[in-house]
């Protein structure tokens, strides 16, 4: 078998606190081929941009990733010394924002900002990396990106803002890119716009995605494959049309329920009785079980496996029957 790009195999991150160290997420198994565009989707507090975080190398305290492996291209990256990765980050996996003022210097133009990122990876002659600053402006619609270069990031609206966040992460054609929900403050036109430029990207460059969204409208359009988390845990995986079409894990079904399309016309809309767990509120079985009406004791005690079938896998004791073949 061959390497995968991304394998993240049994991670866990804790944020300690007074009451002692409380696991934001937990057994995160994640594989992710060169090209491949992975949805992980779920409620805010669910532990998406955690995950996404603890893959980047990016947990600050009293955050800690506690336990497993971040294999990529076969290395562990949490063997890494804080300076390899620095090396890394920005070069070979890149990360992009929900706030693109994360990723700009107000003070600063977007042409110092875009060759700062080329020259911190490899060193070109100025005009060379001004060419390719301009071409991956280009690339995300940037109208007239010649003259843009000279722009402060307080001169774009936040559409395009977040566009120049996705040109820079693109900047050395990095292998794997980790979005934390970056067209969520946009409009509707100008996000289909932008996840049609990922789109073609990836196709072109062979880069993998990490999308992390609340939004399954946009799984559907956008990935390869979807996880779905809750509790600080994978509950579901599988390929998008799997997933959405035939959902397993309770919760999965639940989201697709409370989408306004699923609705009639008129009717109360569904919704998930409840809220999320805090980090301190989960149960030790299943955490979505004080909101599942499939629940069993047994739920509530003790912590699901993972069922592995062709192409999917879930945590569940009391999964929702598979289609008819």
């Amino acid at each position: 078998m061959t390497i995968p790009l991304l394998e993240v195999q049994d991670l866990q991150t804790v944020f300690h606190t007074e009451e002692g160290a409380w696991p934001a997420v937990s057994d995160i198994d994640i594989r992710l081929e060169a090209g491949e565009i992975l949805g992980l989707v779920g409620e805010s507090g669910s532990g998406k941009s955690v995950t996404g975080f603890s893959i980047f190398g990016m947990i600050d305290a009293p955050g800690e990733v506690t336990q497993g492996e971040v294999l990529f291209k076969g290395q562990d990256l949490r063997e890494l010394s804080a300076e390899s990765m620095r090396k890394l980050r920005g070069d070979r996996i890149a990360m992009i924002f929900q706030d693109p003022l994360m990723t700009l210097n107000p003070v600063l133009r977007i042409e110092e900002q875009m060759l700062e990122a080329i020259d911190a990876h490899q060193k070109l002659p100025k005009a060379q990396a001004i060419q390719r600053c301009v071409e991956a402006l280009a690339m995300v619609g940037i109208p007239a990106p010649e003259k843009r270069l000279r722009s402060y990031p307080h001169e774009f609206s936040g559409g395009m803002r977040q566009r120049v966040a996705i040109a820079i992460a693109m900047l050395n054609h990095p292998d794997l890119i980790i979005c934390d929900e970056p067209t969520t403050a946009l409009d509707v036109t100008i996000q289909g716009q932008i996840l049609y430029r990922m789109q073609q990207i990836c196709q072109a460059q062979g880069t993998a995605l990490i999308w992390i969204t609340h939004d399954l409208g946009v799984i559907a359009e956008l990935a390869d494959r979807v996880a779905v988390m809750y509790g600080g845990r994978i509950v579901e995986t599988g390929t998008v049309a799997e997933v959405l079409d035939a959902p397993r894990h309770p919760y999965t079904q639940g989201l697709l329920s409370s989408l306004p399309a699923q609705a009639t016309p008129g009717a109360r809309l569904s919704q998930i009785n409840g809220m999320a767990p805090s980090l301190s509120g989960r149960v030790p079985g299943c955490a979505f079980a004080p909101r599942c009406s499939r629940a069993t004791p047994r739920c509530v005690d003790e912590q699901p496996p993972v069922t592995t079938i062709p192409g999917r896998a879930f945590r569940c004791f009391v999964p929702l029957e598979a289609p008819a073949p």
